[in-house]
C-alpha cells in the first residue's frame, strides 16, 4: 500500500507558500538544500525542448525551485512540451486540409466507427506527463496562486523571520 495523503513538499516550495502549516524552523531548515542553479541543458533534446527549457528555467531560478539534481526532471517536462505542441502542429495541418476541420481529431477507424486521432492521443499523454512534471517544480496552476516570487535570487528565508540590520553575521558575534 503507498503513503496516504498529498505529497509533501518540498521545503522551499512550502517557505514560498508562506509555512501555512505552521512548521517549526528547525524542521523547514533540516534536509538537503542543494545550491539554486540551472543545470546544463542536455544535448540530445530539440529545438522546441531547448527553447522551453531556456524559458522556464530562469524562472524556476528566480523562485529558488532548480538546482543540478533537477536536470533529469527539467529535461522531461521540456520533452513533453516539445511533444504537445508537435502534436499540435499536426493536428493543425490536418485541420487545414480537411473541409470539415476536423481530421486532426477525429479518424475513422477499418470497421467504420469514429474515435480521436492519434495525434490527440499522443498529446494528452505529453500534456498529462508534462504537468506531472510541472507540477514537481510547483508550476502548476494550483501551486502558482499560492506562490509569492521572491525578490531574493539567492537561497530564500522564511516568510516574517528577518534578520535584525545589526545582528553579526556569524562566527563567535553570532553567538
Amino acid at each position: 500500500m503507498g503513503a496516504r495523503g498529498p505529497k509533501p513538499l518540498p521545503d522551499n516550495v512550502h517557505r514560498l507558500h508562506g509555512n501555512p502549516s505552521k512548521k517549526s524552523l528547525s524542521t523547514l531548515l533540516d534536509g538537503v538544500h542543494p545550491e539554486i542553479v540551472i543545470p546544463k541543458c542536455p544535448s540530445h533534446l530539440q529545438a522546441e525542448a531547448r527553447k522551453e527549457w531556456r524559458r522556464v528555467s530562469v524562472e524556476l531560478e528566480t523562485l529558488g525551485l532548480v538546482s543540478k539534481i533537477d536536470r533529469a526532471a527539467l529535461a522531461a517536462y521540456c520533452t513533453a512540451w516539445a511533444e504537445s505542441v508537435f502534436c499540435e502542429k499536426k493536428i493543425s495541418e490536418l485541420n487545414a486540409a480537411d473541409t470539415k476541420g476536423e481530421a486532426g481529431y477525429i479518424m475513422d477507424t477499418p470497421s467504420g466507427y469514429k474515435q480521436m486521432s492519434v495525434w490527440v492521443q499522443i498529446r494528452n499523454r505529453a500534456y498529462d506527463r508534462m504537468m506531472k512534471f510541472a507540477a514537481e517544480f510547483g508550476m502548476s496552476p494550483s501551486a502558482r496562486s499560492r506562490v509569492t516570487a521572491s525578490e531574493n535570487t539567492g537561497q530564500l528565508g522564511l516568510p516574517g523571520v528577518e534578520p535584525k540590520p545589526d545582528a553579526p553575521k556569524g562566527g563567535w558575534g553570532a553567538v
